[in-house]
């Protein structure tokens, strides 16, 4: 690429559309543009750098190895500017924010939204409440907490989808599974979504399964699997480097995805909230 060359952000911000959303016309969509304008854009991207940065694959369009490095550069471009541009903009934002999250994305979805929040308005100071997610939406309801992230559906709530992730069945990497006996399940009490999931599965796949320990949250889940107790049903996040994954060739039933979402209650009267609620949904590009 010439040294005189400067990447345009526009073009990158439908760069990562495309990429994000799998398609010209769905990324166009996104962006309030034409499809033919979203091609133009890709055309002079791949212009500027010098290189393709898609391929036909089949039927689709796949991300060229020059692609992917783009790609990377892009989201962080992208991502220093709208800081820089949100950190003069809410340099007056200031006050307490008190936001609820599940214990399994404490250390992964998370943190990029205290950070985010962080940079752009450094003088507001955060209040984290970990805990399980019904609690969480009750607190929400109730006002003991400003927004929270959830696996919850909840119509009176205002929210936006943060990350789908795979359910998936967890054990201790020394785990023996015996597909012949009842399924030892490591489970958390009601209310929770991942029980829910896995008793409807079994039940469909008519496996039989016994109680081998049960938890009131995910600390207890964590030790009781570590400690090779059994096998629980939870997300993606919950994996650690001493677990293991068992599926569909170990004789179990695939689970359904969950989707966590950021939540405010919609008539919220402070200012405060909004403004966040708002800054974490730019940055994802909503």
């Amino acid at each position: 690429m010439p040294t005189s060359s400067t990447l345009d952000l526009d073009l990158l911000r439908t760069f990562i559309a495309v990429v994000d959303h799998h398609s010209f016309a769905e990324a166009g969509a996104q962006l309030a543009r034409t499809q033919s304008s979203v091609t133009q854009h890709m055309q002079r991207l791949e212009q500027l750098v010098g290189v393709s940065l898609f391929e036909k694959r089949g039927r689709q369009k796949q991300l060229t190895e020059a692609g992917l490095q783009l790609l990377r550069h892009a989201r962080q471009m992208l991502s220093l500017n709208d800081d820089a541009l949100n950190s003069l903009r809410e340099s007056s934002l200031s006050g307490v924010l008190r936001i609820g999250s599940p214990h399994d994305i404490a250390d992964t979805i998370l943190p990029p939204i205290l950070s985010h929040i962080a940079r752009s308005a450094p003088r507001l100071r955060l209040e984290i409440d970990v805990g399980r997610s019904p609690f969480l939406m009750d607190d929400l309801h109730r006002g003991k907490v400003d927004m929270v992230i959830s696996t919850r559906q909840d119509p009176t709530l205002e929210g936006f989808a943060l990350r789908t992730s795979p359910v998936w069945w967890i054990c201790s990497a020394q785990y023996i599974h015996n597909p012949g006996e009842p399924l030892p399940l490591i489970l958390v009490d009601e209310p929770s979504i991942y029980r829910r999931y896995a008793l409807e599965a079994l039940e469909r796949a008519n496996i039989p399964w016994r109680q081998a320990y049960l938890a009131s949250n995910l600390i207890g889940i964590k030790a009781a699997t570590r400690a090779g107790l059994g096998v629980t049903p939870r997300s993606m996040e919950m994996l650690g480097p001493d677990m293991r994954v068992l599926g569909e060739n170990d004789g179990l039933p695939r689970l359904p995805d969950v989707t966590y979402h950021l939540w405010i209650r919609p008539n919220t009267v402070n200012p405060l909230v909004r403004r966040a609620y708002e800054l974490i949904k730019s940055s994802r590009g909503l």
